[in-house]
């Protein structure tokens, strides 16, 4: 009876903008701290034991749980005691009466891991609707999830004015630090910047971030191409839990093997 674990890693990029005089080049600008976000998805045959797998992890790491099968969605008999105080999402949230589609959980879900991953917690997506987890998977989002949000914000704190230290009309974009995105987008914004009225200054800077935002979504799509390539081409595998044990024994002993064979493997 096996159970698949599934890990993914979404890098987001934190930018530390200390003061220095206009002018200087604040170096760590482009060499940003990554902060490893994880989000895990539990995947395997009714009855396998995902959500209890989902629950156990959940208690051991600060983590909550993204709820993936489709026939629990409405479910609002769940004890809160089987939950062991496990904050849920998706669960008992969407009426039964609606039709919910895969493009519906990957809006949803990736609400739930924002909202998860802001709390300095851990995703973890259970349940048996594997078309739901392959939509989320495939959702170029899933990967740029952060990236969009992560430019205006850096917008907010001094980006405009950073590059502007070192623009320059004649450089070249294609070499150096001059190249990565975020600088080459504002070059027609900087030239046209002295001549143009506060609106039209707005809407041209506007454009530059929409161009970045844009071309960063492109980025982490050519990386999701990667990361199937490795899959497919290199043959990186997934982790495979097996339970099949588990469900061989009763009382203690069946707890002892899930506790040695399942959450032991996968808190490893």
């Amino acid at each position: 009876v096996p159970i698949m674990l599934v890990s993914f890693t979404l890098c987001k990029q934190t930018m530390s903008l200390p003061h220095k005089p206009a002018g200087e080049l604040k170096s760590n600008f482009f060499r940003p701290r990554l902060e490893k976000e994880k989000v895990v998805i539990i995947m395997g045959a009714t009855g396998t034991g995902k959500s209890r797998l989902s629950i156990d992890l959940a208690t051991r790491f600060p983590a909550e749980i993204i709820n993936s099968d489709g026939t629990r969605h409405n479910d609002q008999e769940d004890p809160e005691e089987e939950r062991c105080g496990v904050p849920h999402h998706l669960l008992g949230e969407i009426s039964p009466y609606t039709d919910f589609t895969a493009t519906d959980f990957v809006d949803m879900a990736s609400h739930a891991m924002d909202s998860v991953l802001s709390s300095g917690r851990v995703s973890i997506i259970a349940g048996g609707w594997n078309s739901y987890i392959e939509a989320l998977v495939d959702d170029e989002d899933f990967y740029a999830y952060q990236n969009s949000e992560r430019v205006d914000k850096m917008v907010e704190m001094g980006m405009v004015d950073e590059v502007r230290t070192f623009f320059d009309a004649n450089a070249n974009y294609a070499v150096g630090i001059r190249k990565a995105i975020g600088v080459p987008e504002f070059d027609r914004y900087f030239r046209a910047e002295p001549y143009l009225d506060k609106q039209q200054r707005g809407k041209l800077l506007q454009e530059a971030i929409q161009e970045i935002k844009r071309n960063t979504c492109k980025l982490a799509c050519r990386q999701l191409e990667k990361i199937h390539r490795l899959r497919n081409k290199k043959n990186w595998k997934i982790h495979m839990v097996d339970a099949t044990e588990v469900f061989g024994r009763r009382g203690k002993d069946a707890d002892e093997a899930w506790e040695k064979l399942v959450a032991g493997h996968s808190v490893k």
